[in-house]
């Protein structure tokens, strides 16, 4: 569950960094780009400026040593990023310059003869690219038919002045963005997977048996929960009291059909009483008082709430419980001319299981053989002990299984009429409550059907092996 914990709260942080990166990269990319242009237009629009700065002082004068004072006013002048191309003389005896096309350049110039004509001659500013920048070409007229061009030079650096910061600033914002959604859904991610462990710790206690677990779907703890969540949380809510309603029904239901078996054992046990003195009636008689002991525990078990039976450990003697349960079938095998056998059954062999459910699963196993064989045919038991297990062994000489996967499955049965299937299966719960199982087979003695039940004695062992089948002689044989 903390991984899973763990899984979802990454999928809505890495859902928040994907959209919130698309969404800072939709917008601070184009505001990057426009602050960048924004500075470049800034550029330029100080480059104007400082040209438009000189166009009073050249229609005054063209003297060169007052624009030369003009233009040293000015910032880009000072700096030497400026020149002023002036035309050509109008008088003939007027000095010739030798500083351009046309006329004297005062001022560092970087634009080409060519451009500068350009300029003069159309009339219009423009931009060109130099060495280090771009030059501003701007004309500025003089006097009828004379045009002077002014330079303004702008270095590379002042395109880009700024928008390194801006860049950063704006690279802030985004990694400002990505962060505060990371928390927000790791917050959000964080409620969700407390629901969910609420949620599936519920689940996890109530299938270890705890019937009254519930989740809380108000208050404190159920606050900021997903409406999903809360839905589930109701729904596990109603399906839990649905479970308390039928296992009480089911309960009840038990302890009265068990309880109707009163009058018939009633009878029984008046008509055993007078059968008078022999095997025979004392068998019938004790079989009639361990049904009604039977009887008695199931309807107790049903009354008892399943909370209420304290957890005790619990364990039996496999020997003993075999050896009593052959001595009291083995009446009923010498009226039927069975020949029968025990081996194994000589030393201690302790399980971890109660003595009357162990009880009820050989009685099973033998029942079966006296209910689904012909009457003579004999049986055998055979009690094996391995380091991790204990196996019994229960095998005849009859047909055998014709269909041992069908024989194992709970209500169809495998003997025809009065089978109900049910026995095999209690046989393989209680194998599997230890961590051992049930198999079915043919007897390689007797040629019949061979159980084989498995009870693990240690949980952490390895696999048993059965071995060889030895017989230790028997204890009853006819």
């Amino acid at each position: 569950m903390r991984r899973f914990g763990r899984s979802l709260r990454w999928a809505l942080i890495k859902a928040a960094v994907a959209g919130t990166t698309m969404v800072a990269l939709a917008f601070l990319i184009p505001l990057g780009l426009m602050v960048q242009q924004t500075a470049r237009d800034h550029a330029f629009t100080a480059a104007e400026r400082q040209a438009a700065a000189l166009g009073p002082a050249l229609a005054i004068t063209t003297d060169q040593i007052a624009i030369d004072r003009a233009l040293a006013s000015t910032d880009a002048g000072g700096l030497g990023r400026m020149a002023v191309h002036l035309p050509a003389p109008a008088a003939p005896d007027a000095l010739p310059g030798a500083g351009g096309p046309g006329g004297p350049t005062i001022g560092e110039a970087r634009a080409a003869a060519g451009d500068v004509s350009t300029a003069g001659g159309q009339g219009r500013s423009f931009t060109v690219e130099v060495p280090g920048g771009y030059a501003l070409l701007q004309p500025v007229a003089v006097d009828t038919g004379r045009t002077a061009v002014v330079e303004v030079f702008v270095a590379d650096g002042d395109l880009t002045r700024g928008v390194s910061t801006a860049w950063l600033v704006l690279s802030g914002v985004a990694l400002g963005l990505v962060a505060i959604s990371v928390l927000v859904a790791d917050r959000m991610g964080g409620r969700i997977v407390a629901s969910a462990r609420r949620l599936a710790g519920a689940a996890r206690s109530l299938g270890a048996g705890n019937l009254a677990v519930r989740v809380p779907v108000d208050g404190k703890q159920a606050a900021g929960s997903p409406e999903e969540l809360r839905e589930a949380a109701h729904a596990f809510n109603t399906m839990a009291d649905r479970v308390v309603q039928l296992l009480a029904a089911e309960r009840e239901l038990a302890a009265d059909l068990s309880h109707r078996l009163r009058t018939p054992l009633t009878v029984l046990r008046l008509n055993a009483a007078s059968l008078g003195e022999g095997d025979a009636a004392d068998a019938t008689r004790h079989a009639v008082s361990q049904l009604e002991r039977e009887v008695d525990q199931i309807i107790r078990s049903a009354r008892r709430d399943p909370e209420d039976v304290p957890a005790v450990a619990v364990g039996c003697d496999v020997a003993e419980v075999v050896r009593e349960r052959v001595g009291f079938w083995s009446a009923l095998a010498e009226d039927e001319g069975r020949r029968w056998q025990l081996a194994g059954a000589d030393r201690a062999t302790p399980v971890p299981v109660q003595r009357a459910d162990l009880a009820a699963t050989v009685d099973a196993l033998l029942g079966n053989v006296f209910r689904h064989t012909a009457v003579g045919t004999a049986f055998s038991v055979d009690v094996l002990a391995t380091e991790t297990s204990v196996i019994v062994l229960v095998g005849d000489a009859g047909p055998g299984f014709s269909d041992p996967a069908a024989a194992l499955k709970r209500g169809e049965g495998h003997g025809g009429e009065g089978s109900t299937g049910l026995g095999l299966d209690i046989v393989r719960k209680l194998a599997e409550s230890t961590g051992g199982d049930l198999a079915l087979g043919r007897s390689a003695v007797l040629g019949g059907a061979e159980i084989r039940l498995r009870l693990r004695t240690r949980p952490d062992g390895t696999p048993a092996r059965a071995g060889r089948r030895r017989s230790r002689g028997a204890l009853f044989q006819k």
